[in-house]
């Protein structure tokens, strides 16, 4: 073991594998103008999806649960990232972004961020 580093328990080391696979991945992906990323933050009780041009530093569309045509509404957590999904690729696509690179944040590839990204793929976003 090296001198110095934490061994971290629970949530804490669930956090950090996160943190240290979402540096991973943005070492390879980056937002242009011609394709942003659509870039996915997970937490407990909420998600929420932004399309970022990373060249210039500013966010084109974003949607979440948080949102007032989201929140409240029904289904389950799955049902409410497909909401989501379909909401940020309808902004995206008002504010003239027709493909993005997807970012998953770290996490994995299943559940939510899965349910997000089709629903994005069906309602006209090319990745």
């Amino acid at each position: 073991m090296a001198y110095g580093q934490k061994i971290l328990k629970g949530d804490a080391y669930k956090r950090a594998a996160i943190k240290r696979r979402h540096i991973r991945i943005r070492k390879h992906i980056n937002g242009t103008a011609e394709r942003p990323r659509l870039v996915v933050t997970r937490s407990n009780r909420h998600i929420v999806a932004q399309v970022i041009d990373d060249i210039k530093g500013h966010t084109l569309a974003s949607a979440s649960t948080l949102d007032t045509t989201i929140r409240g509404g029904e289904g389950d957590k799955s049902a409410q990232a497909k909401q989501v999904g379909a909401l940020v690729a309808e902004r995206a696509k008002a504010a003239g972004v027709e493909a993005v690179v997807f970012d998953r944040g770290g996490n994995q590839y299943a559940g939510r961020i899965a349910a997000l990204a089709d629903a994005a793929r069906e309602a006209g976003l090319k990745f």
